[in-house]
C-alpha cells in the first residue's frame, strides 16, 4: 500500500548488557562454527529485566525524544516471539499502563521475527482508516533464555539478543522518515518448517527443550525437498520487494539504506546482500552484529541506529525488510526527511 501522510517520528532500543562471542567461546556456550557462521561480535543480554520491561524502557525513550504525549497515541501494538513473563496475560496492556497510562486499544502481535513489521503494517491501516487518529506506539520485547531457548544454538547460524524496541508512527505530522509504501506477503505452505514432524503438545516445550529449529527445518526439507522450500521463500521475498518498490515509485538502485534482519552474516549474505547487490556499508549490520537478532525488533532497532548515527540525509530512501516463520515477508520504503532523529540511541539502557 502507498502512503502520503504517515511519518516515523522516531525509534528507540533499550538494552541492559552484552556478552561477547569471545566470552561465550571461553565458557562453552558458543562453538567456533557458530561464531564463524554468524559473524556476531557480541550479543545483547538482559541482566534481569523481562521482555515487557525492556519494551517499556524503549517506549518511554521514544515518547520523550519525539515529544509525544500519551493522549496523542491512538493504538498500542506489542510484537513478541518468546514468553513474556506470565501465562494467560496481556503484555501490551502492561506496556500501555507503564509507558502511557491512556485507554486506547492495546494489542499483542505474534508474527515471530516479522512481528515489528507486521505491527507497522497494521498500525498504518488503523491510522488511515478513520479521521482523527493521530499516532500509534509500536513496541517489541524479547528475552531468549534457558531452559526454553538457547540463544547460541537453537537456530543454527543466528544468535539471539535480548532487547526492547519502540517506534512512534504518526499521521499528518513530520518525523525522522516518511513512510512511502509497505507490503506484506504470506505463504502458509511453509508453516511446517518451524513445526517439523512434532506432535501438538498441551504445554510449551513438552516435546523438547531448548527449541531446536535446525531439527524442525531438516524434517520439513526431508518431507518436501530443498528446492521446494527455496523456491517458495525466494518467490515470497521477491514479490514483497517488487510490490513495495512499485508502490513507492522507485527502484532498488534508488535506495541508499537497508535495515535488514540480524540473522547472522551467512544468512544476510545469501538472502539479501548477494541477491540484491547491496554493499554492507549501506546496511545496519555493523551495529546488528554487536547485539544479535532481536526477535521482532531488528527493524525498529536498526532505524534507531541510523537516526543516532546521523548518517542519513534528507531525501534519501531506505528499505526496511522483515521475514517471519509462517511465512510472512514485509517490506517498507521510507524517505528520510532530515528532521531531528527523535531516537533513543543504540547504546541506551
Amino acid at each position: 500500500m502507498r502512503f502520503d501522510d504517515l511519518y516515523i517520528a522516531g525509534a528507540a532500543v533499550h538494552l541492559e548488557g552484552r556478552t561477547t562471542v569471545a566470552q561465550a567461546l571461553r565458557d562453552g556456550r558458543c562453538d567456533e562454527r557458530t561464531a564463524a557462521r554468524s559473524g556476531i561480535a557480541s550479543v545483547a543480554v538482559s541482566t534481569g529485566a523481562s521482555a515487557p520491561e525492556l519494551a517499556v524502557g524503549a517506549a518511554r525513550q521514544v515518547l520523550e525524544r519525539t515529544d509525544t504525549h500519551p493522549t496523542d497515541i491512538d493504538l498500542v501494538l506489542h510484537a513478541t516471539v518468546q514468553h513474556q513473563g506470565h501465562d494467560l496475560w496481556a503484555p501490551a496492556s502492561y506496556i500501555q499502563r507503564y509507558a502511557l497510562g491512556n485507554r486506547c486499544p492495546a494489542i499483542e502481535i505474534r508474527q515471530l521475527s516479522n512481528g515489528g513489521m507486521a505491527a507497522l503494517e497494521l498500525a498504518s491501516g488503523y491510522l488511515t482508516g478513520a479521521p482523527g487518529r493521530t499516532a500509534g506506539l509500536l513496541t517489541t520485547g524479547d528475552v531468549f533464555g534457558a531452559p526454553g531457548f538457547d540463544r547460541w544454538r537453537s537456530d543454527p547460524g543466528t544468535v539471539y539478543g535480548d532487547a526492547g524496541t519502540a517506534l512512534v508512527l504518526g499521521r499528518g505530522r513530520t518525523g525522522f522518515a516518511r513512510l512511502r509504501s509497505l507490503v506484506t506477503v504470506s505463504e502458509a505452505d511453509l508453516e511446517q518448517m518451524h513445526r517439523g514432524r512434532d506432535p501438538f503438545s498441551p504445554v510449551p516445550f513438552a516435546v523438547r527443550q531448548p527449541i531446536d529449529l535446525g531439527l524442525l527445518q531438516r524434517a520439513f526439507i526431508e518431507d518436501t525437498g530443498r528446492s521446494y522450500s527455496v523456491a517458495r521463500i525466494t518467490a515470497g521475498q521477491d514479490e514483497t520487494l517488487k510490490r513495495a518498490l512499485a508502490e513507492a515509485d522507485c527502484t532498488l538502485a534508488d535506495l541508499s539504506w537497508f535495515v535488514l534482519p540480524n540473522f547472522g552474516r551467512g544468512r544476510l549474505n545469501s538472502t539479501f546482500l548477494r541477491r540484491w547487490s547491496i554493499p554492507e556499508e549501506r546496511t545496519t549490520w555493523r551495529w546488528g552484529r554487536s547485539v544479535g537478532h532481536l526477535g521482532a525488533g531488528d527493524q525498529f532497532a536498526g532505524l534507531a541506529f541510523l537516526a543516532e548515527s546521523g548518517r542519513v540525509r534528507a531525501g534519501e530512501l531506505g528499505l526496511l525488510f522483515g521475514v517471519g516463520a509462517g511465512f510472512t515477508w514485509s517490506c517498507a520504503i521510507v524517505e528520510f526527511t532530515g528532521a531531528g532523529a527523535g531516537a533513543g540511541g543504540p547504546e541506551s539502557g
